[in-house]
């Protein structure tokens, strides 16, 4: 009886059409053991896909090692540090990496849901041992050296949101909260491994933005650090779309189902637009702000977020970007189409082709990239007495250009005019 079982498997598994399978199991068609075959191979191929896709992504492990290696050495500090390394009050449970080098985990600190970030630069680079991995992140935590005074650190991280985020008026008030921040103990004094730590911490350009805009009502808050791993608070909901196909699943699935599905899942259209508003807010808040104008250099869905009431909040600021850093890039950068004048995914300028330069000035601003987000996402199931009305804010919105000629009294004009009609219709309602 075994061996005839084993023999019945091997030929649905491996002879879907031979004859001999068709004359043993006459009842049986052979498209349907064909199809069942097809499904096991497809499963097969999406569980093993799956499986490699997490071991390449996800190495919080390593993070965490190396943090709490640093950390009992004495050359790092923070204040989630304790939690992480010696209570285990502070743990990495769901994995949401996208990327080997940025590592994203769901995790619980005092009973409570964040996110942990954590980078690992050059792990991959070298020959991926454990000891490879601790005597690279060395030399991230090289600087301040022993013996700078407090005076002198504090000119480096001058000097630092100079060159980062410009000359801006304020930029000594912004000093004064990262020597607050690094303070750990609170004792007034910034020692070797918390003025080490957030030095290391400034050249992840999220966290130099979340520290920047910590006052903005849709920036996720900052809740504590441990060397260049740092810990926010949860966003309820971590993309505009709660269906994402995972990229090796992308070929299999059409886009146009992809979107239905998504459209089906989404939020209530008042709830969507209450969404959209707190995104026009946003993109308000970094126009022209406290430390300068910063630009979405990827205005995807995946990274704007929303919480249980609704309120937007930008689950990830990777792709923000400072205007002093976009127009250090393309500033005298060699071109022979736009596309060579890129920052980030989308941040582009105009090629000069007469002398072969970048201009610096981005041609599609903040706004325009947002509304044509907003147009897939906003449009659907609209009330249709508002329809008409707001697809034509929308095009009006996304033709917007990023020439400064155009970008104060225009852009706050079409801003403007979208919220008041999105808040008019939402207005007085329990979704407000």
């Amino acid at each position: 009886m075994t061996r005839s079982l084993r023999r019945l498997v091997h030929l649905v598994l491996f002879c879907p059409l031979s004859k001999g399978l068709q004359s043993r199991l006459p009842a049986i068609k052979v498209k349907y053991l064909f199809l069942a075959w097809l499904g096991i191979l497809v499963g097969s191929w999406v569980i093993y896909m799956h499986y490699s896709t997490y071991s390449e992504l996800c190495r919080g492990h390593v993070c965490q090692m190396v943090i709490c290696d640093h950390y009992r050495r004495g050359i790092i500090s923070g204040s989630s540090c304790k939690s992480l390394c010696d209570q285990n009050t502070l743990t990495l449970q769901h994995c949401m990496s996208t990327s080997p080098t940025h590592q994203v985990y769901g995790g619980i600190w005092k009973e409570k849901p964040v996110i942990i970030k954590c980078g690992i630069e050059e792990t991959l680079r070298g020959d991926g041992g454990p000891d490879s991995v601790l005597r690279q992140e060395m030399t991230l935590f090289d600087k301040p050296t022993r013996g700078t005074s407090m005076d002198e650190f504090r000119e480096m991280l001058h000097n630092f949101l100079k060159t980062n985020l410009g000359e801006q008026p304020s930029l000594g008030a912004l000093v004064g909260r990262i020597i607050t921040l690094a303070d750990v103990n609170q004792d007034g004094k910034v020692s070797l491994a918390e003025a080490k730590s957030v030095w290391a911490l400034l050249q992840v350009n999220e966290f130099l933005l979340m520290v920047a805009l910590q006052e903005k009502e849709h920036t996720p808050r900052l809740l504590g650090f441990c060397g260049d791993l740092y810990v926010t608070e949860r966003v309820g909901h971590s993309s505009l779309y709660r269906l994402e196909v995972p990229r090796y699943l992308q070929p299999l699935v059409p886009a146009a189902l992809s979107t239905s599905l998504n459209q089906w899942l989404a939020p209530a259209w008042p709830r969507r637009a209450r969404i959209t508003i707190g995104l026009l807010e946003f993109v308000e808040e970094v126009f022209h702000g406290s430390y300068g104008s910063f630009f979405m250099c990827d205005a995807s869905p995946r990274y704007v977020g929303y919480n249980g009431k609704y309120d937007c909040k930008m689950a990830d600021l990777r792709s923000v970007a400072s205007e002093m850093a976009v127009r250090s890039f393309l500033k005298g950068r060699r071109c022979e189409t736009n596309i060579d004048c890129t920052y980030g995914k989308d941040c582009t300028a105009t090629c000069d082709k007469l002398v072969k330069q970048c201009n610096t000035e981005v041609v599609q601003p903040n706004l325009a990239k947002v509304c044509l987000l907003l147009q897939e996402y906003l449009l659907f199931g609209a009330p249709p007495d508002l329809r008409q009305d707001l697809e034509k804010q929308l095009r009006t919105c996304v033709t917007l250009s990023g020439l400064a000629s155009q970008m104060e009294v225009h852009h706050s004009l079409v801003l403007n005019n979208l919220k008041t009609l999105l808040w008019k219709k939402i207005s007085n309602t329990k979704y407000s």
